[in-house]
């Protein structure tokens, strides 16, 4: 059976191939693990050159949407959050410069103080249990400021899959990805920069868990204010051994 149709010759073959590969996986018309024609098959199905095939394969493996294995065929990728929330933080990896770090402790006192919120009304026992699991390891932590940043991090995106909606950690990841960097920085730059992760943290957590909708999100929203002010140091620490070296 004929899957695909010829493709009219543009300069652009390989972007139509490419294309309607997709729909076929967008219209779940080739599931998730199911095997695609042949590369030979593909060509003579598309009516076009075997590079412009590869072309189109290479493109659609880069985004996750198949996975190319010699020897086996090419399959549809299964789908998991990384295939969404990688070329997110790539992207904003790439084009941030050094405001960025202000930038998205802005997006964060937008986009999380609502989330905190949901998590109150919607969290579930087992949501419960590791924000305190979360909580503990961070309070007890003696490990590097990389690893405490990691540990930060973990507890906010476990408030994000407390909100039950699955579109919230989707949306926060990629931007908790780009953290570790910035918050170890905070952790090395601010004394009290842990002491006061974990006060707050503890607030939010006590909020969430008391079913305090307006709560959570106000102790969030007091939560990143401080982190604002935090940065600021950071970036003023950062600026000042950046004049000591100039001159020496």
């Amino acid at each position: 059976m004929t899957e695909f149709s010829a493709i009219a010759k543009t300069t652009q073959v390989s972007k139509l191939v490419e294309a309607q590969i997709e729909e076929s996986i967008m219209s779940r018309r080739f599931e998730p693990g199911r095997k695609l024609p042949t590369e030979n098959a593909l060509c003579q199905q598309f009516g076009v050159s075997r590079t412009a095939v590869r072309e189109a394969l290479r493109m659609l493996s880069a985004r996750g949407l198949v996975r190319i294995n010699k020897g086996k065929g090419i399959f549809v990728q299964q789908i998991s959050a990384d295939t969404v929330t990688a070329p997110l933080q790539l992207f904003l990896t790439m084009t941030s410069d050094r405001h960025h770090v202000l930038d998205i402790v802005h997006a964060r006192q937008i986009i999380e103080p609502p989330i905190a919120a949901s998590a109150a009304l919607h969290h579930t026992a087992e949501d419960a249990d590791r924000l305190e699991r979360d909580h503990r390891a961070l309070e007890t932590s003696t490990d590097d400021f990389v690893q405490l940043a990691h540990l930060d991090m973990v507890f906010h995106l476990s408030i994000a899959r407390a909100s039950e909606n699955s579109i919230i950690p989707l949306i926060l990841e990629p931007i908790h990805r780009l953290l570790p960097q910035i918050k170890s920085s905070v952790y090395a730059s601010v004394a009290d920069a842990k002491q006061s992760a974990v006060i707050w943290h503890r607030r939010i957590l006590d909020a969430i868990l008391r079913r305090d909708a307006d709560g959570s999100r106000r102790a969030m929203e007091e939560h990143l204010l401080i982190a604002e002010e935090h940065a600021k140091q950071m970036l003023a620490a950062k600026e000042e051994e950046r004049k000591l070296a100039g001159r020496n």
